[in-house]
């Protein structure tokens, strides 16, 4: 499975997680399966590129994506390309995988993500 980390830099795993993943400049992503790291630049429109960071990731088959925190409607466009977030990484890359592997972080849903008003139940 490809899991994909928001980073800072673009330094692997070492990387420092970017805690606003539409606007960092890299994407780390690594395979479960292979342990391959490969880091995607973010050629989104946040950057003056196209598309958004969602589509991006789906084009190249991330299925898992571990951040900080994010908007509902982040997590809206991410569901729509079948791509399951998690928030409360935080740390290097690497600190986000593990918390990750041990299910330390929480899947994002409409009770979790980061909204400037109160949902209604």
């Amino acid at each position: 499975m490809k899991v994909c980390i928001p980073a800072t830099e673009n330094s692997g795993i070492d990387s420092p997680v970017g805690q606003h993943f539409g606007k960092v400049p890299y994407y780390t992503i690594y395979d479960s399966e292979t342990g391959k790291v490969d880091v995607l630049e973010n050629t989104s429109e946040h950057m003056g590129g196209v598309g958004l960071p969602p589509e991006l990731l789906a084009n190249v088959g991330v299925e898992t994506m571990l951040c900080g925190g994010l908007g509902w409607k982040a997590v809206q466009m991410f569901d729509q390309f079948s791509i399951k977030v998690f928030v409360g990484a935080q740390g290097k890359v690497n600190d986000a995988i593990e918390a990750w592997k041990n299910d330390r972080l929480e899947q994002a849903g409409a009770n979790n993500s980061c909204s400037g008003h109160d949902h209604e139940h």
